[in-house]
């Protein structure tokens, strides 16, 4: 018995050898695939520490591998023959089981680092309510899926060839011992001892669980360094953090906490009973319009407009030409130091029309909010100043139930490109194609003649890119004449780059339409969020990692015959919640009343904004995820170093918002309006 469990015992460690060495190959594979530096020279002692230390965070999951083999192979080949004749064919499965799980996982962790330059995060819960259809379009056209799925054709002989050599190491032999009582003592021992150095092992060479390997105990030479920090995460284990951190905790909190955290948020001096909504202390009095009232209003979202396309450094890929040339119009004031209120389409636009943070809870999914409208809406107040409301959506506003969301938070038509630009209109799995959806939404609008609120927002520029490239217009060569050979010849980034143009041209070209129908028209345009399509981190043109500004600001542009290109006086940042008071204020007469969580961008701004997920001030742009922050600044070749943040408060009153929004969904019937229609 003892010398059987002995042998076994060896074989089990050898099985479970291999996956540090295999974990440690894919940790290798993403570094080179997305280094942002030209070079690791210079490097090294922090790529070793990034190895070292994810070594032993990797075993919260690779030393499971050891635990399956010794007692579904070791311990039952004591009693049982079968598992003895066939252990190594047993072992050599559960390998090759572990190594697909391992290989799903990284591949998925490249997926995502792709799209959101990130591994997993809570993103990862959105897809439960995600177009489907999209995804798998998405996986299979822009993200190589059939060769991923190919993949394993290789891989999991690989792997099972891996195992074998494994097991082909030299093992010690048992100790000799007579005694049946003290083989059976010995073999408990050994068993006692094999699961001690079980534990061990996956908390990282402690027996304390308080000293396991964690986020906050990544050395310091590589948490400062944002890439490495993720290098050193392995896939199984980000995605354990997924699971366990729920989308915003924020709802796992008791009323109490969640009253703490509402309270610093809270104008000065406002008393707030919990059993009232908190909404109503965000109460504001309009100072008297700024501009003529205009018979129309629109708020244009495009999809995916970043801040860093019109940054100078970006100038010769010439993305957003069309929109630096609306900037240069001398009544239209721009932005640029602008926060998005969700790092993906539907939180934004959730926070843009209830005026309250999704903060990723997903609210348009919720039966609550499609029966009540939070007084911090949007068109609802928009309708108190006469206006009729239009949601002008470039897809199908069901995908999300944002016809139900739509209408319960004050529009008063929700309008599907889908549905009127006829079935024959191309389109991606997204939406109508942005020229044509605005073209006839255009034609629409031009026969209203009430005043109205127009909320409308593109689809076009979304991955995957499949609008033909001779529908797209342009030249990418002559386009991109003045970049590198590695992004000029780049098919993908020409792609995207060319889809992105074409999008902005459509917007650009929408706009003038509607400026030469309602002359007097208020226009505002802003992006749902950022996007780093063309992937130009480690390129020519960006030798380096990505600054936080890139990932996540998005402009925000403001245009109408009264106003000049100071507008926004001092004011120098905001967020995706200003937009709704600036509105309110150009327009409203002297004595209006509106709720609004933020001051409009024509009055004085707080020290600071915080969204869900980052924080700005006129000096720093912070990341709630890392509690990183850098200096704020125009993209250049240099960009910026991140470092731990001197003031922690920005990062306390993003969570606070979250609180806020947790406390809306909690307390729905006394926090939302029902009388909607």
């Amino acid at each position: 018995m003892l010398a059987n469990f002995f042998q076994g015992i060896q074989q089990d460690i050898k099985l479970f050898l291999f996956f540090p060495v295999l974990s440690a190959i894919f940790r290798l594979i993403f570094i080179k695939v997305y280094q942002p530096y030209p070079s690791l020279k210079g490097r090294g002692k922090a790529l070793r520490e990034c190895f070292r230390f994810g070594f032993w965070w990797g075993m919260d999951f690779n030393a499971y591998v050891f635990l399956a083999s010794m007692v579904l192979v070791s311990l039952p080949s004591l009693f049982v023959g079968f598992f003895q004749q066939y252990g190594l064919e047993l072992r050599i499965f559960l390998g090759s089981l572990y190594g697909a799980i391992l290989y799903t996982a990284f591949a998925g962790k490249m997926i995502f680092y792709h799209h959101f330059h990130d591994t997993f995060n809570y993103l990862v819960h959105m897809g439960r309510n995600a177009e489907k259809h999209n995804l798998v379009d998405v996986f299979f056209h822009q993200d190589h899926g059939g060769w991923i799925l190919l993949g394993y054709l290789l891989y999991i002989p690989f792997v099972g060839v891996g195992c074998w050599l494994f097991q082909q190491l030299p093992s010690f032999p048992a100790p000799h011992i007579a005694s049946p009582l003290a083989q059976y003592v010995l073999t408990a021992g050994l068993f006692l001892l094999a699961v001690l150095g079980f534990y061990w092992v996956r908390y990282g060479g402690t027996l304390n669980h308080r000293n396991k390997p964690e986020w906050d105990t990544i050395p310091s030479l590589v948490k400062e360094d944002a890439f490495l920090a993720r290098a050193c995460v392995d896939d199984l284990v980000a995605l354990k953090w997924v699971r366990r951190k729920p989308l915003a905790e924020e709802m796992q909190h008791s009323d109490e906490e969640l009253e703490q955290s509402i309270s610093r948020l809270l104008p000065a001096g406002s008393k707030w009973q919990p059993q009232d909504n908190p909404l109503r202390l965000f109460r504001r009095t309009a100072r008297g319009p700024v501009i003529r009232k205009p018979s129309q209003v629109f708020v244009i979202v495009g999809e995916s407009v970043p801040q860093w396309a019109l940054d100078p450094l970006y100038a010769d890929l010439h993305i957003l030409d069309a929109t630096k040339d609306w900037i240069a119009d001398s009544h239209t004031a721009y932005l640029k130091n602008f926060l998005p209120a969700g790092n993906i389409s539907r939180p934004s636009i959730v926070s843009l029309m209830s005026g309250i943070y999704d903060a990723q809870l997903e609210l348009n999914e919720m039966e609550s909010f499609w029966q009540g409208r939070t007084i911090t809406s949007f068109a609802g107040q928009m309708k108190k100043l006469g206006y009729r409301t239009i949601y002008w959506y470039g897809g199908n506003a069901s995908n999300g139930n944002f016809n139900h969301f739509g209408h319960a938070q004050g529009f008063d038509e929700v309008r599907s490109a889908t549905d009127f630009c006829g079935p024959d209109a191309p389109r991606t799995w997204v939406g109508i194609y942005d020229h044509v959806f605005l073209t006839e939404a255009a034609k629409q609008m031009e026969t209203i003649a009430e005043p109205t609120f127009h909320f409308v927002y593109t689809t076009s520029n979304h991955g995957p890119y499949k609008i033909p490239m001779d529908m797209l217009g342009g030249d990418p060569d002559e386009m991109l004449k003045d970049v590198g050979a590695d992004i000029r010849e780049n098919e993908e980034r020409r792609k995207a780059f060319s889809t992105a143009r074409y999008a902005d041209r459509a917007v650009q070209s929408f706009i003038r339409k509607i400026q030469t129908r309602f002359p007097d028209a208020l226009i505002l345009y802003t992006g749902d969020h950022s996007n780093l399509y063309g992937d130009l981190s480690n390129s020519s043109l960006v030798p380096r990692d990505y600054m936080y500004r890139e990932l996540y600001c998005t402009p925000l542009l403001v245009h109408h015959r009264d106003i000049a290109q100071g507008f926004f006086g001092e004011n120098t940042i905001g967020t995706h919640l200003n937009i709704m008071p600036t509105v309110l204020e150009m327009i409203a007469p002297q004595g209006f009343t509106y709720y609004s969580l933020y001051p409009s961008l024509t009055l004085p701004q707080p020290a600071g904004l915080v969204t869900p997920k980052q924080w700005i001030t006129p000096l720093e742009l912070g990341e709630v995820a890392s509690g990183l922050v850098e200096e704020v600044k125009e993209a250049d070749r240099e960009g910026t170093k991140k470092h731990e943040p001197d003031n922690k408060m920005w990062r306390q009153l993003s969570s606070d918002m979250t609180s806020l929004t947790a406390w809306v969904v909690r307390h729905a019937d006394k926090c939302l309006d029902h009388d909607v229609r």
